[in-house]
Order: C-alpha cells, then structure tokens, then sequence
C-alpha cells in the first residue's frame, strides 16, 4: 500500500497551529509597539538631552568627507558621512536591549531559578521520606523477626 502524502494546505495548516508559531507573532508585534516606545523615548529625551550642548536632532551631526559640503536633502552636494544617525539608531538599540533585559530577562532568569530551587528541594524532601520509609520498614521487619524468633526458636526468617 502506498502512504497517503499530506497535502500543502494541511502541512500548512499544521504549521500555522503549532504554539511556536503563535507565540512569534504575539513577539513581532509586542516588539514593533515596543520599539515605538523606545524611539519616542529617544527623540523626546535623550535628544533634548544631546541638544543641550548642540543640536536636538541627531542627525543632524554629520562630517564633511568630500567637500564642499552644502545644502541639505536633495540639494545637499558633497560626501557627508551621517555619524548622529548611527549615534541615534544606537542609543535605540541600548535602550532596547537594557528594557528588555531588566524588565523581561532578568525577572524571568530568577522566576525559573527559584522555581528550579524549589523542585531540587521538593526532590531532596521526597528521597529522605523514601530513605525514612525504608528504614522504618527495616525496623517493622527485624521486630516482627524478633518477635517470631522468640516465640518459635530455630526459625530464621530474613
């Protein structure tokens, strides 16, 4: 007999149901929102902040590599290289990368520490109880022993 193959649309199906899936697109979309955030924090604070000893818009740092150097957008003529706007898409990144790490790695990192220490711990009481269990059983069996060897001499039961 020969095995029926799934078709594309059930193998797609079956791919767009498993939790993985869901869980990534639930991430992409928390992460646009939250890079969202990050870049109003970024043009609202930080480049105030900058601002205070130049300009408040980041990109507008740039050097001069081929002059001369006049202009601006269309009109700009010469080789500038835009060094505040990588100084800004990298502050973005830092603050990014330090929220998510403090708010989300971080608590979660511990959460699954202790919840670890608890299960060890858990484990370690279950294995004195079995160890204990045992050597009450011991105890159980050496008296009824005793208590059989006394009343019937010559019988030796272990």
């Amino acid at each position: 007999m020969s095995e029926k193959k799934p078709s594309v649309l059930e193998g797609f199906k079956a791919f767009l149901m498993r939790g993985n899936v869901i869980d990534l697109a639930v991430a992409v979309v928390i992460g646009a929102a939250f890079t969202n955030i990050v870049n109003s924090v970024v043009k609202g604070v930080i480049n105030p902040l900058v601002g205070a000893i130049g300009t408040k818009n980041l990109d507008s740092y740039n050097s001069c590599l081929k002059g001369p150097c006049t202009g601006t957008g269309d009109s700009a003529e010469g080789v500038r290289i835009l060094w505040g706007s990588v100084l800004g898409a990298t502050l973005t990144f830092v603050i990014t990368a330090a929220v998510v790490y403090f708010l989300m790695v971080l608590p979660m990192s511990k959460y699954l520490a202790r919840m670890e220490a608890r299960r060890k711990a858990k484990e370690g009481t279950h294995e004195v109880m079995e160890v204990t269990e045992l050597e009450v059983l011991k105890e159980i069996r050496d008296a009824l022993v005793a208590q059989r060897g006394s009343g019937h001499e010559g019988h030796d039961w272990r």
